[in-house]
């Protein structure tokens, strides 16, 4: 499993290969994603990557609003671009400042404490049925970028773990063959990108990847029945 700092500079070195552009938001929802999955995993505790870096950046923001660290380091920064750079510099400071002597459990019994429920977790299955319902409480916004980064964190942290893909994730990976077909696509374009290009705004894009997706299951439903009774 990748430390999460190398992580961090892999990302900050090549954005477009993790998160396709240098952004504080994409970055916030990939990191999302990554750390919620090896937490659920029982590979990380909650939190210990980033905790206290939130409370940290409002006191360094001096605000008491309630607000991510995506947020109030965007709202310092005028762009997303020069937010995603400033985020490793505050990261790093804050790094600095932590209380080193914090103690941590070992990689070895973070790996004890795995448990079946977790392995049962699937961000495709549980998460995508949460986020149709309310997706402020996943996403901050209802936005398709941030979903895919939400999805794509996640993926990264459960094979860094060497855990295989459930059936509900492999099969979300012919997803975006779907969608390039139903849409004409032929470049290399993301499914988010796809989606968001022939709707009026992000939040219209993430309803209508619920619609496609709902289409893309039923769709692999009926061919089965099909192979099945032929």
């Amino acid at each position: 499993m990748n430390n999460f700092s190398t992580l961090l500079q892999e990302i900050k070195d090549n954005p477009v290969i993790y998160i396709d552009k240098p952004s504080i938001t994409c970055l916030h929802s990939f990191l999302n994603g990554y750390l919620s999955g090896l937490i659920r995993l029982g590979f990380t505790q909650e939190g210990s990557e980033t905790e206290g870096f939130n409370e940290w950046m409002q006191v360094r923001a001096k605000t008491n609003v309630s607000q991510s660290w995506a947020g109030i380091i965007l709202f310092g920064s005028g762009s997303e671009r020069t937010a995603f750079y400033r985020f490793f510099e505050e990261f790093a400071q804050f790094l600095k400042q932590k209380n080193s002597s914090k103690s941590k459990e070992s990689e070895d019994v973070l790996r004890l404490r795995q448990d079946l429920n977790f392995r049962k977790f699937d961000i495709y299955d549980d998460i995508l049925k949460g986020i149709k319902k309310r997706p402020g409480m996943f996403l901050g916004t209802s936005s398709i970028t941030k979903l895919d980064m939400l999805l794509r964190g996640y993926s990264l942290g459960r094979k860094e773990v060497g855990v295989p893909p459930t059936e509900p994730e492999r099969e979300f990976e012919g997803f975006q063959s779907w969608v390039q077909e139903k849409y004409g696509i032929k470049s290399g374009q993301s499914w988010s990108k796809i989606i968001l290009f022939y709707s009026i705004d992000e939040h219209e894009a993430l309803e209508k990847f619920f619609e496609l997706f709902e289409e893309y299951l039923n769709k692999n439903k009926s061919s089965e029945v099909d192979e099945n009774s032929g």
